[in-house]
């Protein structure tokens, strides 16, 4: 797949602060970070994503776009890296500060039902990504809008963007928020992702050096 020429995008609807909690987050190494939980009115999809606030970030804070991975990201499934980069993002941001926004876009948008569907054709011999179009969905279904949203809301304009994905990039720069940077997150082979992180850099184009790992 090709990558989108960033242009101008229709206005989106504003969104606001709807409550901000306090959140103590067990990082993946047993210490603790405070984190502020925010979450919003007048998101485009009408779905509960959340944003999560680590220190006190600067003017040009380090942000991470997550989609949802329950697979991943709570049962520790081998099949992604998805649970790894969710814990690299959270042990950067207690250390720098920053925003982990946490989008509830499970299997690039498809859901989660969809998603082990996908799982079955690709034990049969597809990639992740033409299982997901045997199933009638696009290669990658997520819409960046509400992150944008939830980014406005919390007076974020400027960023240095936590991603290995270009197309976060493009989303976000088509919606007016400024992408001063970007970081690219550890890649976190095994024997069981290999696959579908070689899928990932050959047909949407992310940023992996298969064989890194991480520091």
């Amino acid at each position: 797949m090709n990558p989108v020429t960033p242009q101008a995008a229709a206005p989106q609807p504003e969104a606001s602060i709807r409550a901000t909690v306090r959140l103590p987050i067990r990082l993946a190494d047993g210490s603790e970070a405070l984190a502020l939980a925010y979450s919003f009115h007048g998101l485009a999809d009408g779905r509960d994503h959340l944003a999560l606030k680590f220190g006190e970030p600067g003017a040009m804070p380090l942000v991470r776009l997550h989609s949802e991975c329950m697979t991943g990201d709570v049962f520790g499934s081998l099949r992604c890296d998805c649970g790894p980069q969710l814990h690299e993002a959270l042990r950067l941001m207690s250390k720098e500060g920053g925003y982990l926004l946490y989008l509830r876009q499970e299997g690039r948008g498809i859901g989660l039902y969809s998603k082990l569907d996908a799982y079955r054709l690709q034990e049969l011999g597809h990639d992740t990504y033409t299982a997901n179009l045997e199933l009638g969905h696009g290669l990658d279904d997520r819409d960046y809008t509400p992150a944008a949203q939830m980014l406005r809301a919390l007076d974020v304009n400027d960023l240095e963007l936590l991603t290995n994905n270009p197309d976060k990039r493009t989303q976000l720069e088509r919606m007016g928020i400024r992408v001063s940077g970007c970081r690219l997150t550890g890649v976190y082979p095994n024997e069981h992702n290999k696959g579908y992180l070689l899928a990932k850099a050959l047909r949407t184009q992310h940023r992996l050096e298969l064989g890194q790992t991480e520091d």
